[in-house]
C-alpha cells in the first residue's frame, strides 16, 4: 500500500539515506574485526600505512620492524587510540626463525594468524654489470626468501587454523616491468610474482588466498631523491597517466580490500596500482 506523503518525504529520504551510509561505513570501518594480521617492514611508508588502514579496520597487528623502535611504539600508540591492539617485533625477515618468531607473536598475543603482508624491502639501485654478491644476496634475502619462508609459515598457521586465510605479497610494477640499474629489486620482484602465482594455486584448497600488489611510484622514504629532485619528480609524474605518484594510504586500502570478505574470489593474481603507469605510451 502506498501511503500519501506531503512536505517531508525529501527528508525522510534524506535521513533513511544518511542512516545507511552511516551503517555501511561502520561496517566497511570495521570489515577486519577479530582478523589478526602480521606486516613484515610495518613501521615505514607503505608497510606503516597498510598496519593503520588494517587497524582501523578492526584487525590486531604484528609489526615486524629491525630499525626505529620509536616510531613502532608509536604506531602502537597510536592503534591504541583507535581502540585496537598491536605488538611490534624487531626481527630480520631474511632469516627464517625470525620469521616464525613473528607468526608465534601473532598467536601468543592474539590467538591465531588470518592475514600475512609481505611488505619488506630493498634496493641498491645496482644494474648487472656492477651489482655485488653482497648487494645481489641482500635484496634476494629481504624482499623474496622473506616473502618465501613467510608465505609458508604463515600457511601452515592457517592450515593448523583451518579457517583459510589471505597473504597478500607487495611487489612492485617492476615485477613485470624492467627498470636497467635496479636489476637485483626487479629480479626479487619478478620471483615473488610466481610465487604468487604458484602459491595460490597450491594453498587454494586450504581456502588460503594469495595475491600481490604492484604499486607503481609511491611517495615513501625509497623514492626521496626523486621528490626531492623538481625535474626528476616532474619527469615521473608526465609518465603516470593521473599526473602524479601514489601516496602510501593509497596502497593501503588495496591491501585492506584484498583481505577482507569482498575479495573472497580474488587469488594467484596481482593488482597493480600505478596510476596507468604501466599502460602509457609516448605515443609511437
Amino acid at each position: 500500500r502506498r501511503i500519501a506523503c506531503r512536505g517531508g518525504c525529501e527528508k525522510l529520504a534524506d535521513s533513511v539515506a544518511t542512516a545507511i551510509t552511516t551503517t555501511t561505513t561502520l561496517e566497511t570501518s570495521m570489515s577486519l574485526q577479530n582478523k589478526v594480521a602480521i606486516v613484515t617492514g610495518g613501521n615505514s611508508g607503505i608497510g606503516q600505512a597498510i598496519v593503520l588502514e588494517l587497524a582501523r579496520q578492526g584487525a590486531s597487528l604484528v609489526i615486524d620492524y629491525v630499525v626505529h623502535p620509536e616510531t613502532t611504539a608509536e604506531l602502537e600508540r597510536e592503534i591504541a587510540k583507535l581502540g585496537g591492539q598491536a605488538i611490534g617485533v624487531d626481527s630480520d625477515v631474511s632469516k627464517v626463525e625470525d620469521l616464525q618468531r613473528l607468526v608465534d607473536a601473532a598467536v601468543a598475543n592474539f590467538g591465531r594468524l588470518d592475514i600475512m603482508v609481505n611488505n619488506a624491502g630493498i634496493e641498491t639501485r645496482t644494474s648487472v654489470l656492477d651489482t655485488t654478491e653482497d648487494q645481489y644476496d641482500k635484496v634476494l634475502a629481504i624482499n623474496l626468501k622473506s616473502a618465501f619462508f613467510g608465505t609458508q609459515i604463515a600457511a601452515r598457521q592457517m592450515i593448523k587454523q583451518g579457517q583459510g586465510g589471505r597473504i597478500i605479497n607487495i611487489t612492485s610494477v617492476h615485477e613485470d616491468w624492467p627498470m636497467p640499474s635496479n636489476t637485483p629489486y626487479c629480479l626479487s620482484k619478478g620471483g615473488m610474482r610466481m610465487l604468487t602465482r604458484t602459491a595460490g594455486v597450491e594453498l587454494a584448497p586450504h581456502n588460503i588466498l594469495v595475491v600481490g600488489v604492484g604499486p607503481g611510484a609511491v611517495e615513501t622514504p625509497i623514492n626521496l631523491s626523486t621528490m626531492q629532485d623538481p625535474a626528476k619528480l616532474q619527469k615521473l609524474n608526465s609518465a603516470i597517466p593521473l599526473g602524479r605518484m601514489a601516496r602510501p594510504e593509497e596502497i593501503a586500502s588495496v591491501v585492506a580490500f584484498l583481505a577482507g570478505d569482498g575479495a573472497s574470489y580474488l587469488t594467484a593474481t596481482s593488482i597493480f596500482v600505478d596510476g596507468g603507469l604501466m599502460q602509457s605510451s609516448i605515443g609511437l
